[in-house]
């Protein structure tokens, strides 16, 4: 793991603007109508994850703006994983810190839902997949046209990483998240576009991301009539169920870590369908269950927790009831993305900048309130930030909005940031 601490990276606090930063901020101003004519764009192209052909219509509208910068772009296909794919574009130079900008291009409205279309009300627009994460692409997209029209994109190591499969992640996980690992391992700086947060009014930003791990628990039992219940046909495979999950509610708890039941199907038969997130049962109230099931997630701070919590919940499954027998399965998922100190000192570097441009200063936001993301993946070789992007509301529901007067000061402070990060 390499921990990197950025000692005099900016020289802004206290001080005015250069004359080049001026023109970086002039130049982020100037971009705000034609940012904006994009963000309504691409929100209007229908890209749910599960829509291969809108992913990459998306990338297919961003990638010859971002090689008109001077980044050199290839689309990487996952086909293999049942995704459209990623889009990763890259410039190389001789000088300043390796910055990886992180963003998605999928949403998770899909061509069925009602959500559809871009309608702007005033300063705010409701929009499908806006705020998480079309105008964090925006941001990213409008800081580089920013810095390229002073020159300061010359000689920079900058890749940007765009996934396809964000809010519904391709199957293996080692395929989908591999070459965003990859390039992890060859950059200095992450920086991530999810919405951004503010509590009590103050901008927060996230050095710290909770685990998202999703399992699969499986119930069984002695089949026979239901005056059998409890004697030699012992309790059957909802009673087993249910013990173990009240387990799981009495015996795990602890500081920011959470586990939700969300299905639960039993009966003489019991199936879970993962690919439709659906359940089929058959029974009566007079046949003792033979087939239970139950999915679930959980969610931890670092990978010590999942794995001792992980531990626990396996021990309280093989404590059975008479006549049953139980098992519980762990799926791939997000891994947690701990503080480090160099994630606190890349917040420092941030609010440097922040300071200058007469901002408040951000502090780290509790990682309990916020979901995984793709920056956990690359988190452990480079250090990290995220909640860079649009702020709006109403996320991952129709009704979703951004708020628009925020684009511009967002992508003021990233186009400054990633300048002083490149020197």
């Amino acid at each position: 793991m390499r921990f990197l601490v950025f000692c005099g990276a900016l020289t802004l606090a206290g001080q005015s603007l250069t004359t080049e930063q001026q023109s970086i901020i002039s130049a982020v101003n100037a971009d705000a109508d034609d940012s904006l004519k994009l963000l309504e764009q691409i929100v209007n192209i229908n890209s749910g994850t599960l829509n291969p052909a809108g992913v990459r219509k998306v990338a297919e509208v961003l990638r010859p703006r971002f090689e008109a910068l001077g980044f050199t772009c290839k689309f990487i296909p996952m086909e293999e994983v049942h995704r459209a794919g990623h889009l990763v574009c890259e410039r190389h130079g001789s000088h300043g810190k390796r910055v990886l900008l992180i963003g998605h291009m999928d949403t998770v409205f899909e061509p069925s839902s009602p959500f559809q279309k871009f309608e702007r009300k005033g300063d705010i627009a409701v929009a499908p997949g806006s705020a998480d994460m079309k105008g964090g692409l925006m941001i990213i997209l409008s800081s580089l046209k920013a810095l390229h029209s002073v020159g300061a994109l010359d000689g920079t190591n900058i890749t940007v990483f765009l996934t396809g499969d964000e809010e519904k992640a391709g199957d293996p996980l080692t395929i989908s998240r591999r070459d965003l690992i990859e390039a992890g391992k060859h950059n200095d700086a992450a920086l991530e576009f999810e919405a951004g947060v503010r509590q009590a009014g103050h901008e927060m930003a996230s050095i710290a991301r909770r685990s998202s791990y999703s399992w699969v628990l499986k119930t069984s039992g002695k089949t026979g009539h239901s005056a059998g219940i409890f004697g030699e046909s012992g309790f059957g495979a909802i009673y087993e169920l249910a013990r173990i999950l009240d387990a799981f509610r009495v015996e795990l708890r602890e500081p920011d870590l959470t586990y939700n039941v969300g299905l639960i199907t039993g009966g003489a038969t019991a199936s879970y369908d993962a690919a439709t997130a659906s359940a089929e049962a058959t029974g009566k109230s007079n046949i003792i269950p033979a087939a239970a099931e139950a999915v679930g997630d959980i969610r931890t701070v670092t990978d010590e927790q999942y794995q001792r919590v992980r531990k626990k919940m396996q021990e309280i499954v093989a404590k059975h009831l008479k006549g049953t027998s139980a098992e519980i399965e762990f799926k791939d998922g997000y891994p947690s993305m701990p503080a480090t100190d160099a994630n606190k000192a890349l917040l420092s570097e941030l609010n440097q900048v922040n300071r200058a441009l007469g901002a408040d200063v951000m502090e780290p936001f509790d990682p309990s309130r916020r979901g995984a993301g793709d920056l956990s993946f690359v988190a452990p070789y480079v250090a990290s930030i995220s909640g860079l992007g649009a702020y709006g509301s109403g996320g991952h529901a129709p009704g979703e909005t951004i708020e628009l007067a925020s684009q511009t000061p967002q992508t003021r402070r990233v186009a400054l940031f990633i300048f002083a990060l490149t020197r």
